[in-house]
Parts: structure tokens; sequence; C-alpha cells
């Protein structure tokens, strides 16, 4: 199980991190590299000055430091030293505003980063370009673009990396509990029930064994409702911390369910490889990674599948997001339990109230034509040991000239959100994890939106919305709305995009943005009631505030922002040239 950690996997990983580190804390301005010998060089120093980093690098538009890892070397004096990501942090912790507190943990997540890179970089290389969906889920190795640790996992050992982690690839199969009716909540959309959900996921089979199980300890099954849970959360988190609801039977434990499943890059959510046409399984998973605790809300839960046919209605009756071909994953059904002693303890951001929920997530697998595959959006960002880019090898296989297949994609990717926005005040969080392309050949067809109801906002204090809705309402500042698109959509993946595409020569930046402006120009050229809704929010401003990810997590990697109120935890540091602007 330590087999990938060797010197030279290590070597390799440290080298790739501190190339991320280096253009992402330059990125938000924590670092200001400095030019050294000549054009194209760099140089960044340690807090004290004794160290120094230097390497090659393109800066290309937004901001963007494409660096050439193989470039990267550290020094003291006259003496070049191993690169080492956890010095970099501790000898610049200053300039990276690491406080005591929350530098040891950092290093511990770069830590559990730096060993999931080593793992990734063992294993053998596959060709993605027309591969399938879970063969190309499980093999993207970057994780979020922005962040630096974006593979923390506390709370995993070894053990449960090798079974759990998406890279691993190995098939899970869910523990079941059958959960007291007086503190579970299920809810569901308007078209099913409790108990047509559950046979169609379950079986009835399952279902059977599962009744006569509580009949054997004396339970009468009407007064339970069952819930699916994550393996490892049952063994290190309830089975412990719920030891009283186990023991007075207000859980049951029932074990494992019949389906295996693969955990998706947002490790606690399952697809289904025993039956792809069933739902995903979204889980309650008490680990930290990437600036939270990775729980269910079980009050958040109630809500979901009332929010996601509100959407769904949305998507189904607006002209413009029809013949984009959009379409949303649905959450169909969601559960959730309440300990009361622990939320008589606790306050709604407390860990121990998102213990024990869950939510089923619809299969995008049964909505395919003929001809038709998936893929994550994260894909686009992959980019493989030997350095090509999946995305390159996706214009290459299509047929079409670079600028009009990015064009296709973005008339499927960015004219839905522009849309949304001007039209609804609603906002996605659509970044490469939350985004499937349904593809043809190499051809982005069209593309599915999921994660909907913890991460859907209507930024509109007069939007009509029914009252089981209205969570997702929240009071944005009006100077704040445009950076759903400024920084989710330019800055945090369309910006890496244009960065792998220059750099393999497949398709210059300044004829990606032109690419951009024209898909948007033709969306607002299409919908001219509009107008002033486009002068408002104006897309082709010269500039756009630069909002910093990293800095949330270097000054709070447990909770970096507050769901409920999410641009009250915004990091603003000057702004950006905005490459539309000029076109």
């Amino acid at each position: 199980m330590i087999a990938h950690l060797t010197p030279e996997r290590w070597d390799a990983a440290n080298r790739h991190l501190l190339r991320k580190a280096l253009a992402e804390f330059s990125h938000e301005r924590l670092l200001t590299p400095t030019v050294s010998s000549s054009p194209q060089r760099y140089v960044v120093r340690s807090d004290d000055g004794t160290v120094e980093y230097r390497f090659a690098a393109e800066v290309l538009a937004l901001d963007h430091w494409q660096i050439d890892a193989g470039s990267i070397s550290r020094h003291h004096g006259d003496e070049e030293l191993p690169l080492d990501v956890l010095d970099f942090c501790t000898e610049l912790r200053s300039s990276l505003g690491l406080s005591p507190e929350i530098l040891p943990v950092y290093l511990e997540e770069l830590s559990s980063t730096l060993a999931g890179i080593a793992y990734k970089l063992g294993k053998p290389a596959v060709d993605l370009a027309f591969a399938d969906f879970q063969a190309i889920e499980t093999a993207m190795t970057e994780g979020h673009p922005c962040f630096v640790a974006n593979n923390g996992r506390l709370g995993f050992g070894l053990r449960d990396y090798h079974r759990y982690a998406p890279e691993a690839a190995r098939p899970v199969r869910l523990v079941w509990l059958a959960a007291h009716r007086d503190h579970t909540t299920f809810t569901c959309s308007a078209d099913t029930s409790y108990e047509a959900h559950m046979l169609a996921e379950l079986g009835p089979e399952f279902l059977a064994s599962s009744r006569q199980s509580l009949v054997d300890r004396g339970l009468d099954p009407a007064d339970y409702l069952l819930v699916p849970v994550h393996p490892w959360q049952w063994w290190n988190k309830l089975s412990v911390t719920f030891a009283a609801e186990v023991a007075r039977q207000r859980l049951v434990h029932l074990g494992e369910g019949p389906d295996e499943y693969l955990a998706q890059q947002s490790i606690r959510t399952f697809f289904n490889t025993s039956r792809p046409d069933r739902h995903y399984v979204k889980t309650a998973l008490s680990v930290l990674n990437m600036g939270f605790m990775r729980g269910l809300s079980a009050a958040y839960m109630e809500a979901t599948p009332a929010i996601n046919d509100w959407l769904a209605g949305i998507v189904e009756n607006d002209e413009v997001l029809k013949s984009a071909g959009l379409t949303i994953l649905r959450e169909r059904a969601a559960i959730g339990y309440r300990n009361p002693q622990f939320e008589a303890a606790t306050d709604r951001y407390s860990p121990f109230r998102k213990m024990l929920a869950a939510l089923w997530r619809e299969s995008p697998v049964p909505s395919l034509e003929p001809g038709q595959r998936l893929a994550t959006m994260a894909s686009l960002l992959h980019v493989g040991h030997e350095g090509r880019s999946l995305a390159a090898a996706l214009i290459a296989g299509s047929g079409l000239a670079p600028g009009e297949w990015l064009r296709r994609y973005l008339d499927a990717y960015l004219v839905p959100l522009l849309h949304s926005l001007y039209a609804y005040d609603l906002a996605f969080m659509p970044h490469g994890e939350n985004v499937i392309l349904v593809l043809d050949g190499g051809v982005v067809e069209r593309v599915i939106f999921k994660d909907i109801a913890e991460e859907i906002v209507v930024m509109s204090a007069s939007a009509e919305l029914p009252p089981a809705v209205e969570r997702i309402r929240a009071d944005v500042p009006e100077d704040v709305k445009l950076l759903s698109i400024f920084t989710d959509v330019f800055d945090c993946f369309l910006r890496y995009l244009s960065a792998i595409l220059h750099t393999e020569g497949v398709l210059d930046e300044s004829s990606f943005w032109r690419t951009v402006a024209a898909s948007a120009r033709a969306y607002q050229d299409r919908v001219p009631h509009l107008a002033r809704r486009f002068e408002r929010y104006d897309l082709f401003a010269p500039e756009f505030a630069l909002s910093c990810l990293n800095r949330l997590q270097l000054r709070d990697n447990r909770q970096m922002v507050d769901l409920a109120d999410p641009s009250a935890a915004l990091q603003l540091v000057g702004t950006l040239r905005n490459p539309l602007h000029g076109f």
C-alpha cells in the first residue's frame, strides 16, 4: 500500500505541485515574482530572503502564470536545494498569510495531496480520447484547478485511500441503515414516492431481507426508513459517535447493499456500475477536504427535491436553455437523520449535524442517444504524463477546426450560464466536476449540470420563488453578481483551458478569447429584450475583481465559506483585465 511512496515519485510530485503553488499564489498576488536574469525568467524569495525559487514562465491573459515545471529550482546562496512544497509553504508562511494554527493542518493537506499525485503518477497511461465515462472519471489527476491543497481528505488512512479514493477505482458497496422515522425525514420529487423510489433503487429482494432483519429484532419495519451510508462513515463515525442511536435501535445496521458503485471525483458521490441507469448516491462523509468537512446537512436535504423540480421546470420551459441542449441531473430524493442530542449541543455550522444524510441524483446514462458518450468537463483540463492534453486530442479527433470546436463547446456550456444569470439572476457552480459533457466523436453536443440544490443561488430579492425553494435565495451585492461568470467560468476554468490550448499550439489565446466573445455576443443579439440587463452587468467591461480561492483556504481550511451567504467570504484583491473587453 505504500509502493507509490518512492523517492522518484515524491520528487516528481513535489515538482508538479510546486509549479501549481507558484502559479496560483502568484495569480492571487500572494507572491510577486520578479524578473530574473532574462525575460520570462523569474524568481520568488522566501520571507527571510535567504532562499530563492527560480523558474521560467509565460504570463498569459487573466494573469495566468504558465510555468515550465522542469525549469523550477531552489537555491540557498550557491547551493541548490531539493524541491519540497512543505518547505516552500513554511519558508513563505508570512507571505501566504498562514497562521500558526492553520499552517500544520495545511501542511497535512499538502502531504496528502502529494501522496495522491505520487499514486496517480504510477498508474498506467490510458488513451482517454474515446474512453468510457467512468474510465475518464477515475483517470483524472489534477483535482480542482485553482486550489493547491485540493486532495487533503483528512480522516482517510492509507487503507481507506486504496478503498475509496476515486483514482483507486475500486468497486464499493454502500452500507444501509434503517433509521427511525421519529428523527428521519425523506423527501422526493412530485413524480415519485418513498416506496417506488426504494423499489427502483434496491429491488424487491433486498427490501424484503431488510424488512425481515427488522422483524427478527422485534422491530416494526413501518417505523423505519432506509438510509445509504458511505462505509467509511459507518465504521469510523456513526458506529462510534452515534453509538447510543445504534444501541437503542434508532439506527439499525442492515449490511451492504446489492449494487457496486465507483466513487466520483467529489469523493462522497457514487456512480452505480452494476446498474448505470440507477441513480448516483451522494453520502455524508466526515472527512476534511479542500476547505470543508464533507458532510451532508439533514436540514438542507429536506428541500433538495423541491429545488430540483423548480429548476427542472425553468430549464424545460425556456427556449434559450432548451435550444442549447442544457439538461440537469435532478436530485430526485433525499433523506436526513437528526440526532437530537447533537442538534441541541451545536449550531448549524457544526459537522455533527451533517453526519447522516444522503441524496439520489439521476444518472445521465438513460438520456444518451446512439453514438453519444459522457465525460466529466474536468477532463478538458487533463494533461497526461506525456504532456498531451485530452482537449487537444478531442479537437484533433473531431474533424473541426479548433475555433469551431471551441465555439460549439461554449454555445453548449457558456450560453446557458449567461442566460440563467441575465434572465433569472440564477448562478450555478459550474466547475469541471459539476458539469458533464455529452460527446459525439470528439465534439461537445450538449452539457449536463449537476450538484444543484447545495450550489445554485438566486441573487435577487424580488424573484418569485416557491416557499420550499426560498433557501437558495441570497443577498448578493450588485457588483458581485457577474463574478459568477467572471470568476467561476473565466478565471476558474476557461483560463486553464486557454493556457493548455495556447501552450500546445492548438489555439492561441487571442483566438480563444475572441471565440468566447463571439459566443457571448451572439447570445446577447438573440435576446434583445434583456439589453438593459446586459448594460447593467457588462460582460465586456475593461476589468473585473480578482476573487481568490486559495486565500479562503489559507485563512480557514475548515470552513471557507458560509453556503447560506457565499459572497460574504469573498477575498477580492485588485482587478484582472477582462480578456473579452478588446472584442
